[in-house]
């Protein structure tokens, strides 16, 4: 696989971002199998998507990242020890409202507490550019200065590719994967900070 992107162009998202984040998120994830169990009605999903990432980024700790011209976009947290960073679902989810409280209830539960941490929230990559080295670029640049830090990082993978990409990049498996119903599965994943 050829990167095709500089490392370097990876940046961090400030306020006048807000709404790139969200786009490039949207988009990412509207075929991912989660996103579709969650809102199944398409046009719904691309409506309702955004309100789910606002949510994240009015976290006090999101970090909201960039690379490229738009082409890709992670979201990453640092919740207090102890805490976890799935909310209830907001009423702007009407009906999809249930299965989001389901999946983020079976999710804190799995969501490691006993140690600092950075959480991955979310990571995307817009359709045409999928497979180009984008997610890679991300993950590097933000694990470099977790492992410097001394932090682990966590996170939920979607997908069998995504959970394939977080296993090249020192994560491992953190339990049984979860799934609520008839949700496609989601691999819970740990990483030890590198010296």
């Amino acid at each position: 696989m050829t990167v095709d992107t500089p490392y370097a162009s990876v940046r961090k998202a400030d306020g006048a971002d807000e709404q790139a984040v969200l786009d490039v998120l949207t988009e990412a994830f509207m075929n991912d199998p989660l996103a579709c169990w969650l809102f199944p009605e398409t046009s719904e999903r691309g409506r309702l998507q955004p309100y789910f990432y606002r949510s994240l980024l009015a976290d006090p700790t999101a970090e909201a990242y960039l690379i490229g011209g738009r082409e890709g976009a992670s979201l990453w947290l640092a919740p207090a020890t102890g805490q976890t960073s799935h909310e209830g679902a907001d009423q702007v989810f009407g009906e999809n409202g249930a299965r989001l409280q389901a999946v983020g209830e079976a999710l804190a539960q799995r969501h490691p507490g006993h140690e600092p941490h950075l959480y991955l929230a979310c990571m995307g990559v817009v359709g045409g550019r999928q497979g180009a080295g984008l997610g890679t670029a991300m993950l590097r640049h933000r694990l470099e200065r977790a492992d410097a830090d001394g932090l682990a990082a966590y996170l939920e993978a979607s997908s069998p590719r995504s959970r394939d990409l977080y296993l090249r990049h020192g994560f491992e498996d953190l339990g049984e994967p979860v799934r609520v119903a008839d949700s496609p599965l989601l691999w819970p994943m740990w990483r030890r900070p590198r010296p």
